[in-house]
């Protein structure tokens, strides 16, 4: 045997290990394995506070929120007296319309009185005008405007579901006891006897409140009749804005940035800006969109139109920023291989890179939709948390008409001292969560229909 063909004589050890079998673990992998099982265990950790939190908001919301979707109401026969409601005997709602909504006040008072004599109900100190009280002033409206829609009403009894106050639907929600209502300016104990016992009749009940989703915001009187019709469709113009202003403006911007511009200090400093647009906090948005869309163009405030410009200046750079990130992620080879077979720069891009990068340009563009819905800083700088009452029109004069917004609407109702509105804010916040869900699950559905590999 040969030096050559010798075998090499075993490395010593390296200090601190020992010589052995590789499945033997020494120390320093003893050491290693448990920081990395460590680590593991605070990843774990930390997720599960992550999830605790999560539920325990999700949980307060709901718990505060969905009692808001279900509303106490009266059901009972309302005579409509042709004396009272139209004298002239035209049923011409040109003149019935006269009649303000204190002469239906008087019918439902009325016909509550009448409904409680016929069942036997009498409560010890309760006068009839405290009987009366437990009705929202809200039924006397809806009562009117059923009739001056259907003036053939008059004279005849119609069931009719009524809306009672505040203070008796807190009663049934736990927000109310008798022991609040002694010191309660705004309710008696007897006025919720009266609702037990028409509770024990069957004629009072809690029904789904499908109007918090249709009705307008009402008055610090009217908690029980507060909806979020106005909000809602505000909050729908203002996206329309968003969607068809900074999708075309954002993606064109970053298919120019990202494919076409020439790379110099000019187009860096753009891109500087971009990033710097993207952390620049909301409420700077307002103040500039105040200053410009208000105060220099002369646009309404509390209008859609300026809202939807607002966010759609905040919006931009997240959406520029997301589809350049789509676009840098198409490999180079997609661009070579189509220039190389003959293909233009622009035909390469629009044929090939920007079909690849759909996904996550759909997908940024709906998340950047998504923040500015949730959005209510710049809002309330170009007052949009005005009281309104009147839905807006039809786009494309809806968008320049008052209205409100969901955040905004959640903001101004906990700023109301009813503990009624507080409910109703948490009821608006579980509306625009769905919503939330609904934009971020259309970004996934919409990711994997354009999603292609290559």
């Amino acid at each position: 045997m040969t030096d050559a063909t010798a075998p090499a004589a075993a490395p010593a050890p390296r200090p601190g290990h020992t010589a052995g079998s590789l499945l033997t673990l020494d120390k320093r992998t003893r050491a290693r394995n448990a920081a990395e099982a460590r680590f593991r265990l605070y990843g774990a950790i930390a997720v599960g506070i992550a999830l605790v939190a999560l539920v325990w908001l999700l949980i307060s919301i709901m718990s505060g929120g969905l009692s808001a979707f279900r509303q106490t109401m009266i059901t009972m026969p309302v005579y409509l007296p042709a004396e009272e409601l139209d004298e002239a005997g035209n049923r011409n709602p040109a003149e019935m319309s006269r009649v303000t909504t204190l002469g239906y006040a008087r019918v439902l008072d009325q016909a509550l009185i009448a409904l409680m004599a016929e069942q036997g109900i009498a409560i010890e100190g309760l006068s009839e005008d405290d009987a009366s009280d437990i009705i929202s002033q809200e039924a006397a409206a809806q009562l009117r405007n059923r009739v001056l829609a259907n003036p053939d009403l008059v004279g005849t009894t119609v069931e009719s579901e009524v809306l009672t106050n505040g203070r008796i639907d807190g009663y049934f929600k736990g927000r109310v006891t008798m022991a609040s209502a002694e010191l309660d300016s705004n309710v008696t104990p007897e006025q919720l006897r009266l609702a037990d016992a028409l509770r024990a009749n069957g004629v009072l009940e809690k029904r789904i409140n499908w109007a918090f989703l249709t009705m307008p915001d009402a008055s610090d009187q009217r908690p029980e009749a507060a909806g979020l019709g106005v909000a809602i469709l505000g909050s729908l113009y203002m996206m329309l804005v968003v969607l068809v202003l900074s999708v075309p403006i954002g993606v064109a911007a970053s298919i120019y940035l990202e494919e076409f511009a020439p790379k110099n200090r000019f187009t860096d400093l753009i891109e500087v800006n971009i990033a710097n647009l993207a952390a620049v906090p909301s409420i700077v948005f307002g103040i500039l969109g105040l200053a410009i869309f208000i105060n220099f163009a002369g646009l309404p405030q509390s209008a859609p139109v300026v809202g939807g410009l607002v966010l759609t200046l905040m919006t931009i750079p997240t959406i520029i920023i997301a589809t350049r990130a789509a676009l840098k992620a198409v490999p180079p080879s997609i661009r070579d291989a189509a220039l190389g077979v003959g293909a233009s720069k622009m035909q390469s891009v629009f044929h090939h890179v920007l079909p690849l990068a759909m996904p996550g340009i759909l997908t940024g563009t709906i998340i950047g939709l998504a923040q500015a819905l949730g959005e209510t800083a710049p809002l309330l700088l170009i007052g949009m948390v005005a009281f309104v009452r009147n839905y807006p029109s039809a786009p494309p004069e809806g968008i320049f008409d008052p209205a409100s917004a969901l955040p905004v609407q959640v903001y101004n109702w906990t700023q109301r001292g009813d503990p009624a509105f507080v409910e109703r804010a948490s009821g608006a916040i579980i509306v625009l969560l769905v919503f939330l869900i609904l934009m971020n699950a259309v970004a996934i559905i919409l990711r994997r229909r354009f999603e292609r590999r290559w």
